[in-house]
């Protein structure tokens, strides 16, 4: 059975009232004034020893008029209490809810975000508590991350900084000798710090939905083949080596072609940094009016506890502790954002010490 809305709830509820009222009224009006009545023409026959008609029918009218208003005013006494105290209940059932709604935001407004509203009996202000508690949860999700962004940057900036001001005092009181050695690192450390501030507002830029898209027919395969020639030179003799598995007539995505390279570039940058030998495939594929790329190396992996958090900003696992080895731990954030903005998602399957799979979906055109 569909309950009934609150609206309805409320009309039916003053409609109870109004008969509760009416039915008191009547009640106690036909119970009360005939025994008024009757004990009023039992006086007027002991008092009355001849046939006076006009006297007696004044006198009937009388009565009854005071009976009937005896009875009237003990209706509506009794009639009002008993409607006044439903109201009274039904206002304080649905108030009570409202109150604690009130005093509830009025604590997340200054900064509890841990307070919850408790469930109600009325289906409308339960589904309102429940809204306003994902809202809560959410809110206090984003502080978290706000303070645990806050503990990152604060962590990550920390080790280039002490380096920089390191070199800084030993060059400033000469016990450091200023070389071109010297002026590599500092510029290295310097180089860390920006790409860092580069990475960190084009994350913000991303989670905010501010990052451009401009979505266009996209011929995918180009796209690798370039991409290819471009990590080929970054290789060495012993190192891993690249491999394309893209079909010629593979159809077109729909996306962004600066994106969908950033992407990839991001893939194939932690493939190359944690793959020491084997291979590193490039494989693309298309599926449920969608196209799937996948970067394949046969590197160090993840631990399978460690896969949940991939797509985390700063997030290292401990193959890679080493800040020095290049990456600062947002690209994988960063990739996901922008996969999520051209409508794909993004995936990752790993087993440490066999390897990597890092695949993306896009719209096919």
């Amino acid at each position: 059975m569909p309950r009934l809305g609150l609206r309805t709830r409320l009309f039916l509820s003053h409609l109870v009232v109004m008969i509760v009222g009416l039915s008191t009224l009547l009640t106690v009006g036909k119970l009360y004034s005939p025994r008024l009545f009757v004990l009023h023409l039992e006086k007027m026959e002991e008092g009355s020893g001849s046939n006076l008609l006009t006297l007696f029918r004044r006198e009937l009218m009388e009565g009854f008029e005071s009976a009937w208003s005896r009875g009237a005013l003990w209706s509506v006494a009794i009639g009002g209490t008993a409607a006044g105290g439903l109201s009274y209940l039904v206002a304080k059932r649905i108030m009570q809810p409202l109150i604690q709604i009130e005093q509830v935001t009025q604590k997340v407004a200054a900064g509890h975000l841990e307070e919850r509203l408790p469930s109600s009996e009325i289906p409308e202000l339960n589904r309102l508590a429940l809204s306003f508690n994902r809202m809560a949860s959410n809110l206090e999700g984003v502080e978290q991350r706000r303070r645990e962004l806050v503990s990152d940057l604060t962590h990550e900036l920390r080790t280039p900084l002490t380096v920089v001001e390191g070199y800084l005092e030993g060059l400033a009181d000469g016990t450091i000798d200023p070389s071109t050695d010297i002026y590599q690192r500092l510029a290295k450390e310097t180089a860390r710090l920006r790409h860092l501030v580069n990475d960190l507002q084009e994350l913000s830029q991303a989670e905010a939905g501010y990052l451009p898209i401009r979505a266009q027919k996209l011929e995918v395969r180009p796209l690798l083949v370039s991409l290819m020639q471009k990590f080929s030179d970054q290789l060495l003799e012993e190192g891993p080596h690249l491999k394309l598995d893209c079909p010629a007539d593979l159809p077109p995505a729909l996306a962004d072609p600066e994106r969908v390279e950033q992407i990839l570039v991001n893939l194939l940058g932690n493939a190359l940094r944690y793959t020491k030998e084997g291979s590193i495939t490039i494989r693309a594929w298309s599926q449920t009016r969608q196209i799937w790329i996948a970067v394949i190396d046969t590197g160090q992996g993840i631990a399978t506890d460690e896969l949940p958090h991939v797509f985390e900003r700063f997030w290292r696992s401990d193959r890679s502790r080493d800040r020095h080895s290049g990456g600062t731990g947002i690209g994988l954030a960063i990739s996901r954002r922008l996969v999520e903005l051209q409508g794909g998602t993004i995936d990752v399957q790993s087993e440490l010490g066999k390897g990597s799979i890092f695949r993306f979906s896009l719209p096919l055109a």
